[in-house]
């Protein structure tokens, strides 16, 4: 039976999830755009979950626009409000450890003009306030800092950060990606302009996210066509998506105090056992602002590749990084940026428990990685 051990690239959807679900595909199948009754119980069912997502991270569900994933989510985001507040200014601030879906948009803006600062992370993958604050111009239209990184689980100070863009009058978007369904989000508390998700990290389905724009935030469209989303986002609504998305969000927010518990329990135990077994390790990121169900270490002299695929063989499903940068032979540019050295941050390997996992499960996984880093350092 294959143990997995990568809920940080995607979750298998709850059978909850999946049972609210299935009356979309075929009973319920009506296009939400259409006038007749079928498509307008499917507007309503979509607005539903649309409430349970705006319930979710405290907004209003008019704040709430269902995209395709959190790619589109974060393009929509940086671009949108990009493109619609370029005649105050061309500046946006954003970090080194953002996921590519961040770092790649900013860099599409650069091309177009826009200014970019990606500011600097410490040994931990935390950013810095006072060079936060040192970097704002008065031409600063947007930061962008993740909430959590998907590679290390380290945690930014979004409060803090959210309190220098008030100051300034400037907009604060985040990727929230990893961070929701393992962390109670309060946009209004942390003073968020926008945020993206996307259901699969959450036990939703895959093909489905959703992005949280504050009302009174202006804000481009960047895709043509129809006039779905409130003229934001173009295209026929993936309405069983959309239905687990809103459940998914639902189920996650309730459990979210007793699934952190047990992801912290097994987090530490792996830790733990690790660090007796197995000499000469590095523990990537923070040790107390990190997500509960997080771990990365490298395993020094050892071939992060080849350690992936002899616990392949064992039925284990792990990753060296980010799901997005899989199959890249380069080390992770998380791992270079909080000053790991190359051919070390080669033998990384991530390790993100979710609800399935057991204890039994975690002492098969460390007495395995104990197992194959003595053959590879042999």
């Amino acid at each position: 039976m294959i143990k997995y051990f990568d809920h940080a690239a995607t979750t298998a959807v709850d059978k909850e999830v999946f049972e609210a679900m299935k009356p979309y595909f075929m009973e319920k199948f009506g296009n939400a755009s259409s006038v007749y009754r079928l498509g307008k119980e499917n507007k309503e069912a979509i607005n539903i979950a649309r409430m349970k997502v705006a319930e979710a991270i405290n907004c209003n569900m008019n704040e709430i626009y269902f995209t395709s994933c959190g790619s589109e989510s974060d393009n929509l985001a940086i671009k949108g409000i990009a493109l619609a507040n370029s005649k105050k200014g061309n500046h946006i601030i954003t970090t080194e450890i953002e996921h590519p879906a961040v770092l790649n948009t900013c860099k599409s803006l650069e091309k177009q003009g826009y200014r970019i600062t990606y500011l600097k992370v410490d040994k931990e993958g935390l950013i810095n306030l006072e060079e936060l604050e040192r970097s704002i111009t008065p031409k600063t239209i947007l930061i962008s800092v993740m909430f959590a990184n998907n590679e290390i689980g380290t945690i930014e100070p979004i409060k803090e950060v959210g309190d220098i863009a008030k100051k300034y009058g400037i907009y604060f978007f985040v990727d929230a990606v990893q961070a929701i369904g393992n962390i109670k989000i309060d946009v209004k508390d942390l003073g968020i302009s926008a945020l993206s998700m996307s259901a699969h990290k959450f036990y939703g389905p895959k093909g489905v996210g959703a992005l949280y724009v504050k009302e009174g935030v202006e804000f481009t469209r960047i895709q043509d066509g129809g006039h779905q989303e409130r003229e934001k986002r173009a295209g026929t609504e993936n309405v069983p998506g959309i239905i687990g998305l809103g459940k998914a969000i639902e189920l996650a927010n309730t459990n979210i105090d007793a699934y952190n518990k047990k992801l912290l329990e097994l987090r530490e135990f792996y830790f733990s056992e690790i660090g007796k077994r197995i000499p000469n390790i590095l523990i990537n990121g923070s040790k107390n602002n990190r997500l509960a169900g997080n771990t990365n270490i490298c395993f020094k002299g050892v071939d992060g590749a080849r350690l992936l695929y002899e616990l392949d063989k064992r039925k284990i499903c792990a990753s060296s990084g980010s799901a997005c940068s899989a199959g890249l032979l380069k080390p992770s540019k998380v791992l270079l940026a909080i000053g790991v050295p190359s051919q070390i941050a080669r033998s990384s390997l991530r390790v993100t428990f979710g609800k399935e996992n057991t204890l039994e499960d975690t002492k098969y996984l460390v007495s395995s990685i104990e197992e194959v880093v003595k053959e590879l350092r042999r």
